[in-house]
């Protein structure tokens, strides 16, 4: 069981209650004294370096929306651009009006014929029946809007081409679920710690060495290798971190890391590569925030909880006392002793949970079913998500104000999350947020090219960020203890496929224009009503056991909101104490699970 109680009467012994598990003493040496306080400063240059390795590439390949086929002849006489692209480039043609940010005239066309001869005998203006051929000699841009020139822009990742860059971005992604397993596998088996500067570090070389690169291939196996660093470079601190506060701190910590530093780095990230106004350097600076892991071993403490789950309890005591004295607490060694009983007991219970896999998920009928959604869930959340980042270029020519104010939505999503997700449930609120991302979705076509379309963007993108932080939790809620961690892990290798095929979702504008958010808003209806169908898991017992899984939330209605005191489920949990027969039962935010499980 697990009872949260006043740190005052439990060290002085008044009521104690038996200490089980990791939870049970975090009361003892704090839940979030200064050291945890400390720990949630140091995510902010950890999640810099997330925000940047996320959202970095966007404009490492962006080009401007305006180009038009470079004319070596032209250079030759004192001409302006307008002049240039008025005796030179043709009318677009149906094709290339349907292609993603199509202009009134062509981008990838020019006209065949001497312009040495033409401009020699006076003429400035082209005559639209002659013929035309495809650009030979590069691409010129203008460069308003985009005030350097990208990697894209350099290698003419345009026309036929402009697909290298989101190829590029899918490499990304490959690279992420490789690092999954490599890291996955340090952190198991070596520690937290030299997982986290082993993946840190690899970002870090990968991204300088990403500036030097002069091809497409160079690019894409930079990127890989930077992506093998995405995810693991912070995750792993920020379990560690909450892995140490208390379970009522959790969904504050959780959410306020996103919602703050999250938030504003990715909100500056463009005004850095405005400021720059060079990808080469900008892949360089991004870079910066990585060096931190190098010092992160003397600043950050190894998890305790893995410790524990590798017998070394000597050192996870070890580390329980290191926050107990920067807490300025006092716990009886007596406290200690239990602590350690209780570990090992659960250590030699946790082995008969061995013979378990991921494939246990799929043996029963209803489990299956909601593993299913769950897979399905956070795989369209994902699509939705990196379909709103790449297609905000299609919607405002000033990308760089239009992503940056995307970007904020992250905080008031944590602060939404923070005050209602532990009163409306889970269910009701990603409901509501997928449902307000395809409504907004819609509207946005509905209203005129301009602000107001941004501003609907915008809003579709503040749902889907709260559905988000929702289905981070979600799985690792409703799976069964024994296969928590392996159901996990797979529902989010999967989650990376939907990152490798969400930058592709700005070429349906190849065949309407509106065609994106037409997709993004029917698949965010379709997450919406998925969600319904799940079970709600707050103040729920957490399963344990495969059939527990199996029978979770047979006993809720498909109405049942849990803010209305008076439902019969909410009756149902309340007539059994806080201290029941499971220990994942938890009023409020079901952030006790065991985290050495994730």
């Amino acid at each position: 069981m697990t009872v949260a109680i006043d740190s005052t009467k439990a060290e002085a012994g008044e009521g104690r209650r038996k200490i089980e598990n990791f939870d049970d003493i975090l009361p003892y040496i704090g839940e979030a004294g200064r050291y945890q306080w400390f720990l949630f400063f140091i995510l902010l240059p950890f999640t810099f370096v997330y925000a940047f390795l996320y959202f970095t590439q966007f404009f490492l390949t962006l080009t401007p929306n305006q180009y038009w086929c470079t004319v070596p002849e032209l250079d030759l006489w004192n001409l302006t651009d307008y002049e240039k692209i008025a005796i030179s480039v043709p009318l677009a043609n149906e094709e290339e009006l349907k292609m993603e940010g199509a202009t009134a005239l062509s981008r990838c066309q020019v006209y065949a014929v001497n312009y040495t001869e033409i401009l020699a005998s006076g003429r400035r203006e082209a005559d639209p029946n002659w013929p035309t051929k495809p650009c030979e000699n590069g691409w010129s841009f203008n460069w308003t809007t985009v005030p350097y020139a990208s990697i894209a822009a350099e290698l003419g990742w345009v026309c036929d081409k402009t697909f290298l860059s989101s190829a590029a971005q899918s490499a990304f992604f490959v690279g992420s679920i490789i690092g999954g397993f490599i890291f996955g596998y340090i952190a198991d088996h070596y520690g937290r710690l030299p997982a986290l500067v082993a993946c840190n570090s690899v970002g870090f070389f990968a991204s300088v060495g990403t500036a030097f690169c002069t091809s497409f291939w160079t690019f894409t196996l930079s990127r890989l290798i930077v992506g093998t660093a995405f995810d693991n470079c912070f995750n792993i601190l920020f379990i560690v971190v909450i892995e140490y506060v208390g379970p009522k701190y959790r969904t504050l910590m959780a959410n306020m890391s996103f919602g703050i530093y999250f938030a504003f780095a990715a909100s500056i990230l463009p005004w850095i590569a405005y400021w720059i106004a060079n990808w080469r350097i900008l892949s360089v600076v991004t870079a910066v925030p990585l060096i931190i892991a190098f010092i992160a071993p003397w600043i950050v403490p190894e998890s305790a909880r893995w410790y524990i789950a590798c017998g070394k309890m000597d050192k996870a005591i070890a580390m329980l006392k290191k926050f107990e004295r920067v807490n300025k607490k006092k716990v009886p060694q007596e406290i200690y002793d239990e602590f350690q009983i209780s570990c090992n007991l659960a250590l030699a219970n946790d082995k008969s949970a061995d013979k378990y896999t991921v494939l246990d998920l799929f043996k029963k009928p209803r489990l299956a079913r909601i593993t299913i959604m769950l897979i399905v869930y956070w795989l369209l959340i994902i699509l939705v998500f990196d379909g709103h980042v790449w297609n905000m270029k299609l919607l405002d020519p000033d990308v760089f104000t239009s992503f940056s104010l995307a970007a904020l939505t992250e905080l008031p999503a944590a602060v939404l999350l923070a005050i209602f997700l532990d009163r409306w449930g889970r269910r009701w609120m990603g409901f509501m947020s997928m449902l307000g991302c395809g409504l907004f979705s819609f509207l946005a076509l509905a209203t005129p090219q301009g602000g107001s379309r941004v501003a609907m963007a915008i809003l579709a993108r503040l749902g889907v960020n709260i559905a988000a932080n929702i289905g981070f939790q979600y799985a690792a809620e409703m799976l069964p203890t024994v296969v928590r961690a392996q159901g996990v892990n797979l529902i989010h290798i999967i989650g990376y496929f939907a990152h490798i095929i969400g930058p592709y979702v700005v070429y349906l504008a190849d065949v309407s224009p509106a065609l994106p958010l037409i997709v993004l808003g029917l698949l965010s209806l379709f997450v919406a009503g998925l969600t319904l169908c799940l079970p709600e898991t707050l103040d729920q017992e957490l399963p344990q056991s495969l059939q527990e899984g199996n029978d979770f939330g047979k006993e809720q209605s498909f109405w049942w909101i849990p803010c209305i005191s008076s439902t019969p489920e909410k009756k149902k949990i309340y007539r059994k104490k806080i201290g029941a027969t499971n220990a994942g039962f938890n009023p409020g935010s079901l952030q006790r699970i065991d985290s050495t499980k994730l």
